[in-house]
């Protein structure tokens, strides 16, 4: 059936010919769309290094740390351009020559917010997470930023592997230290998004459930007195991204405002932040990223935590895009702009991460 879609006879217009492989195409695209399950491809700036030898680069790192007044450039240089994998291999040949662990020699040996740019990067990306989940939980006191940032700005995919990792180090079911950390209608959100029951992506566009939930986002919140937050909750928590990008869109034709305008009107504080960050994340998930690193790049004393925690973060999934996003939006690249808010190693340590200017 293909081939006599495919062949276009000589004595056929050339407009009719595209216009047939353009169809063609467009059905061999729909045929391949992802059914959920098979991994996003990734965007890394930080990839395996050719010619590895994890011995030779952990011998260097013992020598550095050894120096008198340690030697951080060899530092930084290695293991800001080594994958993750390609970092425990080192991790373990570094044992097995200094017969201590990386990490403590590193947290001894480094200090100040290249220190933690180190720590971080010797942990796999959904360790990670997970460690910074559990430190935005610990002790008095909730660092809702981070826990917004992460809760809110992961797939369903990587959530899942990070609540079985968080269970490996920590021996405590994630849900539970949200459970306990957060309250009332945030503490909802945040479960139900860590309960990872969102719906995976189809290829049939169910126009009628589109309007159906953009209807009831309307009537739940700018339509009445009061916030029914339970209706958005249970829609933005399990629909799929793109059935969710379409009823935002659909969303438009019912309530004056758009769905960021709505949320604003409607909810206030940690609930406000995080129902904005899911909307920013579900439009463009590496924009939702640029933005917040131009933010707090532009904040006196650029906030470091932050900086650290999307770049460690998303180095080896998708900061090639979010540098993208972020030259098309902030109209100037992210290099120049973290050489222009950070200064020292730790600059250094970032830019080396960063992967290049745009």
């Amino acid at each position: 059936m293909l081939h006599m879609f495919t062949s276009c006879s000589l004595s056929e217009p050339a407009a009719v010919c595209e216009l047939i492989m353009a169809l063609v195409s467009e059905f061999l695209g729909q045929l391949t769309l992802s059914y959920g399950g098979e991994e996003e491809p990734t965007f890394p700036t930080v990839v395996p290094v050719q010619d590895f030898d994890p011995a030779k680069d952990a011998a260097r790192i013992e020598t550095a740390i050894k120096t008198k007044g340690v030697d951080e450039q060899t530092i930084i240089d290695i293991l800001t351009r080594r994958s993750s994998s390609q970092r425990k291999e080192i991790a373990f040949e570094y044992e097995r020559l200094a017969k201590k662990d990386l990490s403590t020699a590193l947290k001894g040996a480094l200090s100040g917010p290249l220190e933690a740019v180190m720590l971080g990067l010797m942990k796999t990306t959904v360790e990670y997470d997970a460690s910074e989940l559990k430190a935005s939980m610990k002790g008095l006191g909730t660092d809702e930023e981070t826990l917004i940032e992460i809760v809110c700005s992961r797939s369903n995919e990587e959530m899942l592997d990070i609540k079985k990792v968080y269970k490996e180090m920590f021996k405590k079911e994630l849900e539970k230290d949200v459970a306990g950390d957060t309250s009332g209608n945030f503490a909802k959100l945040l479960l139900a998004l860590v309960q990872t029951k969102r719906d995976e992506p189809s290829n049939v566009v169910d126009y009628e459930k589109i309007d159906d939930d953009a209807r009831s986002l309307y009537e739940a919140g700018v339509k009445r007195k009061g916030t029914d937050v339970t209706t958005w909750i249970a829609i933005m928590a399990q629909r799929s991204v793109p059935h969710l990008r379409k009823v935002f869109d659909r969303y438009k034709s019912y309530s004056p405002y758009d769905m960021k305008e709505s949320i604003r009107k409607e909810v206030k504080g940690d609930l406000e932040k995080s129902f904005l960050t899911l909307v920013e994340c579900f439009e463009n998930r590496q924009l939702y990223f640029a933005n917040r690193l131009s933010e707090a790049m532009k904040s006196k004393g650029a906030k470091e935590k932050v900086v650290t925690r999307i770049l460690v973060s998303r180095c080896e999934v998708d900061l090639m895009k979010i540098r993208t996003q972020f030259k098309r939006e902030h109209k100037r690249s992210l290099y120049q702009t973290i050489a222009e808010h950070t200064k020292g190693d730790y600059q250094k340590a970032l830019l080396s991460l960063c992967g290049g200017d745009d």
